[in-house]
């Protein structure tokens, strides 16, 4: 019987320096051999979604935390930030130093720093763990060099916006934004504390799925979701099998059905295995 799967991408597909273990490249195209739809969900933009990832083989995007949903090649669905917000955030993050990029579907946009900020936290990572170097390369360092300075920031295409650690509390950019975005942590560890992401409100990766499922006319009771962030909550709980990354979040861990292993340690594979997907 066919079912449909969703993958989250930082954290479940790629582990932390943003790399793919081959195991799960290989239960995706399997599962998707026997007939099953395997979708990308994900906080990501489809800008970030680089050749790499959509190389393994997918039946569509949700995207943007649930607001770009695209399917075969189909696009759904598609909510971008109203310009006034975009505008106040630009505002409020220059005036307390923090460093951000605006996520599009046709790139991403960096603050004058941000750039900078991102080399320091990779150069600092390696000089603790030297022997990433070859997977931050291929992970993390693609991310960077993806990033686009010198960009009007003021932009009408924006899906949802990305900020690094600083000394502002997460707490006070949840207090300034909380009525026009809906604030997370972020998904990205080494983004460091008070990082997090900005989406557009009343969309997730829940409302999503509903649509996409709709779409096809496929019953929620043949889903299964794979996540590691709180970002995932919603879709977890709402799937009929929510599996939680062995590295998952404890609060995830203890909505989800199931927990399988870490990304590193084949999770994606052994879970599919486990559920008879391959």
């Amino acid at each position: 019987m066919k079912k449909v799967i969703f993958i989250d991408v930082d954290g479940t597909l790629v582990n932390d320096n943003g790399v793919i273990p081959p195991s799960a490249k290989v239960a995706i195209q399997k599962a998707r051999e026997n007939g099953h739809l395997v979708f990308i969900c994900t906080g990501r933009s489809k800008a970030e979604l680089f050749p790499d990832i959509l190389a393994i083989g997918f039946d569509g995007v949700i995207g943007a935390a649930g607001g770009y949903i695209e399917v075969a090649d189909e696009v759904i669905c598609h909510e971008t930030v109203d310009r006034k917000n975009v505008e106040h955030l630009v505002t409020f993050f220059n005036q307390h130093q923090i460093d951000f990029y605006l996520e599009s579907n046709g790139g991403l946009f960096a603050s004058p720093y941000c750039k900078s900020h991102i080399r320091k936290i990779i150069a600092n990572y390696l000089a603790e763990h030297p022997e990433a170097k070859e997977e931050v390369e291929q992970g993390i360092q693609h991310f960077h060099d993806a990033l686009q300075e010198e960009e009007n920031l003021i932009r009408d295409d924006i899906n949802k916006i990305s900020f690094l650690g600083s000394d502002v509390p997460i707490e006070r950019i949840k207090q300034e934004f909380d009525q026009i975005f809906h604030v997370i942590p972020s998904t990205v560890p080494l983004f460091g504390d008070n990082s997090g992401e900005l989406s557009v409100p009343g969309i997730d990766k829940a409302t999503a799925i509903v649509k996409l499922l709709d779409h096809l006319n496929i019953d929620k009771s043949s889903t299964f979701a794979y996540g590691d962030g709180l970002n995932d909550l919603e879709m977890i709980n709402f799937v009929q099998h929510g599996i939680a990354m062995g590295n998952a979040k404890e609060a995830l861990k203890q909505a989800a059905d199931d927990i399988t292993d870490s990304h590193d340690e084949d999770g994606i594979l052994n879970s599919f295995k486990k559920y008879q997907l391959i």
